[in-house]
């Protein structure tokens, strides 16, 4: 009888076991945390506008394709997702980016959890992610960054456990997700390139000869595979745009040092000791030494972006592993020096700092107000191109003005025009971001489809237009005059706050046949 009763009480406490270990592990207030960035985000992610590339991902989610010039297929196929769940609303379109951006934080506490972190290390890992300017950015657009972080630490998590737990089988999912990476974006290589020279580089090379690393990396060309083929067969457009991008000089490019700094203001200064603290710890600390390959990924593909002049954003997805372990070390020293007053203080700085900076990427101002707080910081925002230097805002700010101010200006031209020439006008823009706002505005307005040879609308082509007569946005007079029979030009202030202020011009008479003149128009930069 009593044999029984205790079997009972311990079937009893087993099964009662891990949900009190997910809540006094800090898993719980982890995800307390990740569903406050997602509600912060779902509270502001309707201000401003539309961003110029969520235009860009609209369009080709229209346009349902195995890739797309200037990104893989994943992204707009979210978004058409989303847009058919949900509709069109600014907060429908950013979904799955306040989503993906709040998943990294509890997959932050995972990793924390299993580098040896107990509750305080995952809530001040998850914080720091979450207050970190370009993980809260990445939360507020829909862009092929907001998935990043995620996909990054997805892979270096299941490397962890395949280190840890000692099942190479963990690998095959590490590929699963850096496949699936490969169709969201491009620069994932170089994270996947930094693991393996890390790999090389310590003792966990022995994982180079366990074929089931190399089964993952089968399964990622396996996923990747349709993307790759629509590059072959388009002459891979990435390529080439890379390569005119290169040619342009359009992106400033920065030094070492600058990279560095800027890497600083990203993931938020407040945070960088601990960042830096947990890549000194993959490097030196024994009980991460396991894990070192991941601190040489770092150095491996901070030195690829730098010398690539890659973008400064370009290397943020692999800052939450760096913050996972730094909160390990900075539990362990507090612990051991019985600074545990500590703990609390830091909680409450991270935070403060996160709410100081938290405007400059989450439009909770009215953006009068975010101008002269903006003025009051510090430091100058960083400009990742040339182009964006005159504008009053940032450019993820900038973008979002003047858009649907610019259809209607088009819709005034176009419906001045007799019926019979409304019918042979083309809307041509020279950017994807003004083709995509007729495309999305225009229905409201009773305008027809634009036409563009920028990236992916150049391969979308003309239709049946001629030429005879074009509505043209984002070009200049001096370049329209020796291709058009007459030029007039209209002078429209969109927005003050919008990044450009291109006049639109009436075009009539192209010298060439448009059906014959596209190819000359192809624009891929």
């Amino acid at each position: 009888m009593n044999g029984s009763s205790d079997r009972r009480g311990l079937a009893s406490q087993n099964k009662n076991e891990p949900t009190e270990s997910f809540v006094r592990n800090g898993m719980l207030l982890v995800l307390c945390i990740a569903l406050a960035k997602f509600i912060l985000h779902i509270a502001f992610n309707n201000r401003y506008g539309y961003f110029r590339d969520e235009f860009d991902y609209i369009a080709c989610g229209d346009h349902p394709a195995w890739g797309y010039v200037d990104q893989p297929p994943l992204i707009p196929f979210l978004v058409r997702v989303s847009r058919a769940l949900f509709g069109d609303s600014l907060r429908s379109i950013r979904l799955f980016a306040a989503l993906a951006s709040s998943a990294a934080v509890v997959l932050t506490g995972l990793i924390a959890r299993e580098l040896g972190g107990r509750r305080y290390a995952l809530v001040l890992s998850a914080i720091a992610v979450a207050i970190a300017p370009q993980f809260l950015s990445d939360g507020s657009l829909m862009t092929t960054n907001c998935l990043e972080p995620l996909l990054w630490m997805g892979c270096v998590y299941f490397a962890i456990l395949a280190m840890k737990r000692n099942d190479p089988r963990y690998w095959l999912w590490f590929g699963v997700i850096a496949g699936i990476g490969m169709e969201e974006k491009y620069s994932i290589t170089v994270f996947g390139f930094g693991i393996v020279v890390g790999l090389l580089l310590t003792r966990q090379r022995k994982c180079l000869g366990n074929r089931w690393i190399w089964i993952g990396a089968a399964a990622a060309l396996l996923i990747f595979l349709p993307n790759l083929l629509w590059n072959v067969h388009y002459h891979w457009p990435f390529v080439q745009l890379t390569r005119n991008i290169k040619a342009s000089g359009r992106d400033v490019r920065l030094t070492a040092a600058q990279y560095f700094v800027q890497q600083i203001l990203l993931i938020h200064p407040i945070t960088a000791p601990i960042w830096m603290a947990g890549l000194g710890a993959l490097f030196f600390w024994k009980p991460l030494q396991p894990y070192r390959m991941l601190a040489w990924c770092y150095l491996i593909a901070f030195t690829v972006f730098v010398v690539l002049a890659g973008k400064n954003y370009y290397l943020s997805p692999i800052y939450p592993v760096l913050l996972a372990a730094g909160a390990v070390v900075i539990e362990r020293g507090l612990e051991h020096a019985r600074l545990q007053w500590l703990k609390p203080l830091i909680l409450a700085a991270l935070i403060a700092g996160g709410a100081w900076l938290a405007p400059l990427v989450v439009p909770v101002f009215p953006v009068e107000r975010f101008v002269a707080y903006m003025d009051r910081l510090p430091f100058k925002i960083p400009r990742s191109e040339k182009s964006h230097f005159a504008a009053m805002l940032p450019q993820h700010y900038a973008d979002q003005f003047g858009w649907e101010e610019m259809t209607a200006a088009v819709a005034r031209i176009y419906y001045a025009l007799p019926p019979a020439d409304q019918a042979k006008t083309a809307i041509f823009g020279n950017n994807y971001g003004e083709s995509g706002a007729i495309d999305f505005f225009g229905p409201k307005y009773g305008l027809p489809k634009s036409i563009g040879g920028h990236q992916t609308y150049w391969l979308w082509g003309p239709r049946n237009y001629t030429g005879e007569i074009m509505i043209v946005l984002g070009d200049r007079r001096v370049s329209l005059e020796p291709k058009c029979a007459s030029v007039q030009e209209f002078d429209v202030t969109f927005s003050p706050y919008a990044l450009e202020h291109n006049p639109i011009f009436l075009c009539r008479g192209l010298k060439w046949n448009l059906q014959q003149f596209w190819p000359k128009l192809k624009n891929w930069d």
